[in-house]
């Protein structure tokens, strides 16, 4: 039985964001090498930038996938308990007997 607030179905769409940083970094490619031959070094350096940041996230994806089920879950994994008011990194309890919401600390 799932206790998380997630769909049963829910999944993490890694795979699609790899073929989407795979393609943005063809197409920053592209541009940057276009954009030398045309003699526009500005637009080129925007464009190797873009390249990049899109090889970044294709590392961090490539990454992730390969960490399997905590970011890949299957049906057979069980989600996180659900946080029930609990801040642990900070010791807070967010309930009636700790600190209230919007208020300073």
């Amino acid at each position: 039985m799932r206790t998380g607030n997630e769909p049963l179905q829910a999944r993490s769409p890694l795979r699609i964001r790899c073929g989407l940083a795979l393609w943005g970094l063809l197409w920053a490619i592209a541009g940057a090498v276009a954009f030398i031959n045309a003699g526009r070094p500005e637009w080129a350096a925007a464009c190797a930038a873009l390249a990049m940041v899109a090889v970044t996230d294709l590392v961090m994806v490539i990454r992730h996938i390969r960490q399997g089920p905590h970011y890949q879950p299957g049906r057979d994994i069980p989600p996180y308990a659900p946080d029930r008011g609990r801040n642990d990194a900070f010791g807070i309890r967010n309930g009636p007997a700790g600190r209230r919401r919007n208020t300073k600390p």
